[in-house]
């Protein structure tokens, strides 16, 4: 895998570092890619007990519920409950978004 796809840009990271500082703190090159690093591997270390989970099951597909399921059995508890909170209004806009389109695609060619 090439470096550049195993990390997030350094240009998300920065934004999203810079959102928790006071508007006048610097953030050094090393800091950026410290944090960089540390992310991606959060991210494969939770993405691989999900996909662990995946492969018990037989299934090929990780999904929310796969990822809340890894931060709870890694001992990251304390994300679980936001995380559903945010899964669940995640699907509900999806829903919406479907209905949404379904209509539109149901008036579309019909005369006012």
């Amino acid at each position: 895998i090439r470096e550049q796809d195993r990390f997030l840009p350094t240009a998300n990271i920065s934004r999203i570092m810079k959102v928790s500082l006071p508007s006048t703190a610097k953030i050094a090159k090393d800091g950026k890619e410290t944090v960089q690093e540390c992310v991606s591997e959060f991210i494969s270390f939770i993405t691989s007990e999900a996909s662990d989970k995946c492969q018990q099951e037989k299934r090929k597909t990780i999904n929310g519920d796969d990822i809340i399921w890894a931060m709870s059995t890694l001992g990251f508890d304390s994300y679980v409950e936001p995380l559903k909170l945010y899964l669940q209004k995640y699907r509900e806009s999806v829903k919406v978004e479907k209905n949404d389109k379904k209509d539109n695609v149901g008036s579309f060619g019909a005369s006012s």
